[in-house]
């Protein structure tokens, strides 16, 4: 069950707050019967009529994809740069990305046009692990890279780490690859957390959301989600 305003704005008619305006103006009809009530709740089996129309319920889309480097992680950008949203022009429905990657971070994302489905993923009380690679411009210590489990300070947050491990270094050129698992989802997290210790990050990709990998997706590519998946993600949030 949803609210009614709600399910008007996901059949992308008119916003959410529009559609409120027109459920207290008496424009909006549940199973032939006008409904004047906000806290109004519909199910997939009441008809909804806006103005006499019935609306169009849209189809739930789930996809994984691959985030190449120098996008965006937006529907859109105000300086008319390549966005998450130009890799989906061929559906009609609304596709938006559950949380962000920044504009240098490529790899997992998930792309959906249920809200349902991504303020449950999001919440910051299920704690799906999330695997990042980061390549780092010198070697940090272990001694270092343990604050990261116990939280570091930046920005006036604590910052942690669910799981670091170096994984490999390159003594010569100074670098060093560094797996790790994340909870949180703040802002530049890694980032941020690397350069506390000073060793800046030079480049970052994202393997895995939960059970879900790349599998043999190429940078720009996508795929969709199988029922068994989305299930099994609902189920991992809750």
């Amino acid at each position: 069950m949803e609210r009614l305003q709600k399910v008007i704005a996901k059949s992308g008619i008119t916003s959410r707050r529009k559609a409120e305006k027109m459920i207290v103006d008496g424009l909006v009809e549940v199973n032939g019967k006008v409904v004047t009530e906000l806290g109004t709740k519909v199910s997939d089996q009441d008809e909804v009529k806006v103005e006499g129309v019935p609306i169009e319920k849209e189809k739930l889309l789930y996809f994984l994809f691959y985030k190449p480097r120098g996008v965006i992680t937006s529907v859109s950008d105000d300086k008319n740069r390549k966005t998450v949203a130009d890799y989906f022009e061929e559906y009609e429905e609304r596709l938006y990305p559950v949380g962000r990657l920044d504009y240098d971070t490529s790899g997992l994302l998930i792309m959906t046009n249920d809200g349902d489905f991504t303020n449950l993923l999001l919440h910051p009380s299920h704690q799906i692990n999330k695997e990042y690679i980061v390549k780092t411009e010198g070697i940090p210590s272990k001694e270092k890279l343990q604050l990261f489990k116990k939280g570091i300070r930046s920005e006036g947050e604590i910052l942690k780490a669910k799981h670091v491990k170096v994984m490999s270094t390159d003594s010569k050129k100074k670098t060093s690859i560094v797996k790790m698992v994340l909870h949180q989802g703040k802002n530049r997290q890694i980032r941020r957390m690397f350069e506390a210790i000073g060793t800046p990050v030079q480049k970052l990709k994202r393997e895995k959301f939960g059970f879900l990998t790349l599998d043999s997706l190429n940078a720009g590519e996508h795929r969709e989600l199988t029922p068994q998946e989305v299930a099994e993600l609902k189920k991992l949030a809750k």
